[in-house]
């Protein structure tokens, strides 16, 4: 009686892990699975390749006289019930503004602080008694850093509506706008709304 227990619990295991789904890869590219209400990879591409698009076609970060404008990101409000970390958004468009040959972005200010704090500590070997122990040219002097002259900043927010009796809708709207630091005039601005449906038991967070 006992092996036969033992044969059961076995096959009931093998059945399991059978009908268990395997892991497959995504094909970011081009994937066909299907859509979540919450927000996943496909729709920050989606939004940051509209908003590259716009930025660049609108000729507000070609610079009078030529040279490439300093660029930094500010800050981007996420107003949405997901933690989203909004560098995932901007990594893209900092990348791709960055190709486009039409700016350069600065690691030293940004709305989370310096993008890079390698830059302040160096400083701060620098005016310390540990800076005796550097070769002089090898430390950054002051007054090397450069400002940067516009800067990115933006927010995403949500808003939850009920569709009909057994669906909902999420709208998610992606928000980013360019400043002049300098003058403080803005020189762009765009809205890029996601909209998903779905079963009210569908969670958007």
């Amino acid at each position: 009686m006992k092996t036969r227990t033992i044969e059961i619990i076995a096959l009931i295991s093998i059945l399991l892990t059978g009908c268990a789904q395997k892991t497959v890869n995504i094909d970011v590219v081009n994937d066909e699975g299907k859509a979540v209400m919450a927000l996943d990879y496909r729709d920050f591409d989606q939004a940051a390749s509209g908003m590259i698009q716009s930025m660049l076609g609108s000729g507000a970060l070609k610079k009078p006289g030529g040279g490439r404008y300093v660029v930094t990101t500010g800050r981007i409000v996420n107003d949405t019930m997901q933690r989203i970390d909004t560098d995932q958004l901007m990594a893209k468009v900092e990348e791709e503004l960055m190709n486009s040959g039409q700016v350069v972005m600065t690691s030293a200010v940004g709305g989370k602080g310096a993008g890079d704090k390698m830059i302040y500590e160096v400083r701060d070997i620098r005016d310390s008694a540990v800076g005796d122990e550097f070769k002089k040219d090898t430390i950054p002097a002051k007054r090397q850093l450069i400002a940067p002259e516009l800067s990115i900043s933006g927010k995403i927010f949500q808003r939850n509506i009920r569709y009909d009796k057994n669906r909902q809708q999420v709208e998610y709207y992606f928000q980013l706008k360019i400043t002049d630091l300098t003058t403080g005039l803005r020189f762009w601005q765009k809205e890029t709304i996601i909209g998903k449906r779905g079963s009210n038991k569908s969670v958007s967070w």
